[in-house]
């Protein structure tokens, strides 16, 4: 009997390494020395948090700061991050003692042929009954159940924080790219607009040589075709400049009825984005740390399953008052206490305990590729944005050699249908290609900025696994 304790503890000590779960490894992902797609070097660095500053706009600058204080989109993903810091102080508190108090007054009836009356055999039939305690309850973690499903906790808890951040990076991108849009889409209508007011003049100056017999009635038909096609065009861009208003209202909590931007010219900075190393992006980026962090959790859970192949131990107390005097409540004979450990073990539950840790092995197998899923992707978004500006950059270079040779195309048209070398459909056509070549080159300019942003998103902003 000497040796129980001893060997008690040596059993504790054995099971308890038994109990133990290794640490969580991370599926191996293949990471590249260097993004594929060649990078020119950054003439300046991006800001840390407000990135959207190297765009240059400050119209750009006030709708982010509103996104930040009204946006329902932001407010949802900060209340899920709220629901998840609660939840791990649910869990947090398993690891402090309970302490429960309760009261209880009541009128009672016994039968009379009741064995073991209460108050003896000559007790009455009615008497009352008052009850006052205190009950402490407390799990001793000998096998870290408790501590794992708070690691579990507090890594969705940091889970929850990296998506807050990346819901706050995929809006302030989403609103970047809509405002770019919407300057490329004001740039369009300004250059329909100087189009129109030329077509009309072309329109005066081949009525004039109607009314005097020189040109056919075909060539006045054809240049008023010319000035409504591009009439249409104009109030197709309007259209498409009022559904990407409307989306920013949307996206910074306003009414679309209310809510309005004036055109307004501005420059179109498109600024350089260090991409730096792909090892990088894996602290850069929001959702792969939520990821990582989710592998975490289920690799926590997993442990906390396994536990429960093993006994618990909790420690109770319990004593207060019991009297059917009330008068007479308060007194040392009306006493009464209980304390002792009670260690508990499930001999047969039907497999449920094997179900469960194989339940949690599959979450941390699903966690885990999920895990390589995001990281991939991200890989491929930032390669998609670097193809995408390195590609435009080159392609900006012909539109503007195709827009100079398109305007001295039309120039020499208009001439020589002037003199009369020509009719006036080769002036239809130069017009269409100089038209055709100066919105392609708007559209590049804008592509440009939009990838830009889409880059910055891609690359996970200003944020850094260090914030949580």
């Amino acid at each position: 009997m000497k040796r129980t304790p001893a060997a008690l503890a040596v059993l504790t000590l054995l099971l308890a390494g038994c109990a133990q779960v290794e640490p969580t490894k991370l599926p191996d992902v293949p990471l590249a020395a260097a993004y594929k797609t060649a990078q020119a070097p950054a003439t300046d660095s991006l800001p840390a948090q407000d990135w959207w500053t190297a765009f240059k706009d400050p119209e750009l600058d006030a709708l982010e700061q509103r996104l930040l204080d009204n946006s329902p989109d932001l407010a949802s993903a900060l209340a899920r991050y709220q629901q998840a810091r609660a939840a791990t102080e649910v869990v947090r508190a398993a690891q402090s003692p309970s302490l429960s108090t309760s009261a209880n007054v009541q009128r009672d009836r016994q039968s009379e042929l009741k064995p073991l009356r209460v108050l003896g055999p000559n007790s009455p039939n009615e008497y009352t009954s008052a009850t006052l305690g205190l009950d402490l309850q407390y799990e001793v973690d000998l096998w870290g159940r408790i501590k794992q499903q708070v690691s579990a906790g507090v890594a969705q808890e940091k889970a929850a924080q990296a998506d807050l951040a990346a819901a706050r990076l995929s809006l302030q991108a989403q609103l970047a790219d809509s405002l770019v849009a919407l300057r490329g889409l004001d740039e369009e209508s300004r250059l329909l607009a100087d189009t129109i007011a030329a077509y009309e003049k072309a329109i005066a100056m081949v009525q004039q040589r109607h009314d005097g017999g020189i040109a056919s009635g075909l060539d006045t038909a054809r240049a008023e075709a010319q000035l409504e096609s591009t009439r249409s065009q104009a109030r197709q861009v309007k259209a498409q400049r009022g559904v990407t208003e409307h989306a920013i209202a949307a996206l910074v909590g306003a009414s679309a009825s209310s809510f309005s931007i004036d055109p307004k010219a501005v420059a179109a900075v498109t600024p350089s984005i260090p991409a730096g190393m792909p090892s990088t992006l894996l602290q850069r980026r929001p959702d792969i740390a939520a990821a990582q962090l989710r592998v975490a959790a289920a690799g926590a859970n997993v442990g906390a399953a396994k536990t429960a192949f093993f006994p618990s131990l909790t420690l109770s107390a319990s004593g207060g008052y019991q009297s059917s005097d009330l008068a007479r409540f308060a007194e040392m004979p009306n006493l009464f206490w209980a304390v002792g450990p009670t260690l508990a073990y499930s001999l047969f539950d039907g497999g449920r305990r094997k179900a469960q840790v194989a339940n949690a092995e599959a979450s941390l197998d699903e966690a885990g590729q999920r895990y390589r899923s995001v990281v991939l992707a991200s890989f491929q978004q930032v390669e998609d944005q670097l193809s995408l500006l390195s590609e435009y950059g080159e392609a900006a270079k012909s539109d503007a050699l195709a827009a100079a040779a398109a305007e001295k195309a039309l120039s020499l048209a208009t001439i020589r249908y002037k003199q009369g070398a020509v009719n006036y459909l080769d002036v239809i056509t130069a017009q269409t290609t100089h038209l055709q070549a100066l919105r392609s080159s708007l559209d590049l300019t804008t592509k440009q900025r939009r990838a830009a942003v889409q880059l910055v998103r891609a690359l996970g902003g200003g944020w850094s696994y260090q914030q949580l």
